[in-house]
């Protein structure tokens, strides 16, 4: 997710149609806004070897996307902004109402049969006024990111919405680029020697703030500009990086935008070592709206009134077809960056049409060649996306957990 009512609650922007414009609400977010700073951080996991250069890789892109279906996101945690001044001293990463991530979470997350976790990071509010990122900040999300190796995860860390600094107009474009550049060769360096079980994705929901419209060209040429700068940064970095895969994304993560922008990747002096990136919450009135009274969906609803047929079974697969026959065809993985929805039990307690949209856009994103990543944002209760308790790293919804699980088979 990127922007919500600017950054309150992170979870809930999606990358997919007009529907984003109605987004006006905190709803996912587990807490009533940015809140306090958080402490600091005090538990450590245990050692972990220290990672090995990655040689050259032997398999595809496509290849190694295939291992990494279901992944589960790790959301409103790292990329969690706080009120104190930059560059924080201590991690914020409670701020929006999680709790500190624990090995014992990323272990059940594993064990439930998830195969890869992207880790949204924010990393300006850390960062001085010469763009210098902090040390101790690059040790936290070490800390975080090892732990999941540790749990067996494949993992992504990106640059996340990080305050709405890169837009993409001309305007803004010299000042994001020369950022992107700095942020993406610290943190590459910071993260060289780790072996390709570690991907890099270089932003998240680029868009125009507030316009959820199909971008200009000048739109496109400066999100794909940022996509470039990313790649020949972490490429410059050498070492493990020279080959590590890399996730660019699509404008907005918007499926229909990223085909009308992005259908033509960056060059990168490596082939085959690069996967785009879309998310997807279709239909939103039944995925994110809170205050929406529609929550049947697809070929199963009995009630017209709480239905948006438009967004059914037949519009999953058409849209997936779409990513399938502009990327996966020619080798280029995709990832499902986001997709999710939200429970409403007000009026379906037993969560029979959320498990189903589940279900189905799981199995349709890996019949397409998508690597579906779940957006888990924490909360579990009513009008959440969260399915394990942070707390404990207990499963809560036990059978979306496996339905996920099932379908990405």
């Amino acid at each position: 997710m990127t922007r919500q009512l600017d950054y309150l609650a992170k979870p809930l922007r999606m990358g997919s149609n007009a529907a984003l414009a109605a987004m006006a609400i905190g709803l996912i977010a587990g807490c009533s806004g940015a809140g306090s700073a958080s402490g600091t951080v005090s538990a450590a996991p245990a050692p972990t070897p220290t990672p090995t250069p990655s040689a050259p890789p032997t398999t595809t892109a496509a290849q190694f996307a295939a291992q990494m279906a279901p992944g589960w996101n790790l959301g409103n945690l790292l990329e969690a902004i706080g009120n104190a001044p930059a560059p924080a001293t201590a991690s914020q990463e409670t701020a929006w109402g999680n709790p500190v991530v624990s090995q014992a979470l990323l272990k059940s997350v594993a064990a439930a049969g998830f195969k890869s976790i992207r880790i949204p990071v924010s990393w300006k509010q850390y960062a001085d006024a010469d763009d210098r990122i902090a040390s101790a900040w690059f040790d936290r999300v070490a800390q975080v990111v090892d732990q999941a190796r540790q749990a067996g995860l494949i993992v992504i860390i990106n640059v996340h919405w990080d305050g709405g600094w890169l837009q993409p107009t001309y305007a803004d474009q010299a000042a994001a680029n020369a950022r992107l550049k700095s942020f993406w060769t610290q943190i590459a360096t910071r993260f060289r020697d780790y072996d390709d079980r570690l991907l890099f994705a270089g932003t998240n929901e680029v868009m125009v703030k507030d316009n959820y419209n199909a971008p200009t060209a000048e739109n496109c040429a400066v999100q794909n500009g940022f996509n470039k700068v990313f790649v020949d940064a972490v490429r410059a970095t050498g070492g493990g990086n020279a080959n590590r895969y890399l996730v660019v994304q699509g404008y907005n993560t918007n499926i229909d935008h990223t085909i009308a922008c992005n259908a033509s990747l960056p060059s990168d002096n490596v082939v085959g070592r690069m996967m785009m990136e879309v998310h997807y919450y279709d239909p939103y009135d039944f995925a994110l709206n809170e205050k929406s009274a529609i929550w049947q969906w697809g070929a199963a609803a009995t009630d017209q009134k709480a239905v948006q047929a438009w967004a059914n079974e037949q519009y999953v697969d058409a849209t997936f077809q779409k990513m399938k026959v502009t990327f996966a065809d020619r080798g280029i993985p995709v990832i499902l960056g986001e997709y999710g929805a939200i429970a409403k039990t007000e009026y379906d307690p037993t969560q029979k049409y959320r498990t189903e949209w589940d279900r189905y856009v799981t199995r349709s994103a890996v019949q397409h060649g998508m690597v579906p990543i779940y957006w888990d944002n924490g909360p579990t209760g009513n009008h959440t996306l969260g399915l394990f308790d942070r707390t404990t790293g207990q499963t809560v919804h036990t059978t979306i957990v496996k339905t996920i699980v099932e379908a990405a088979k």
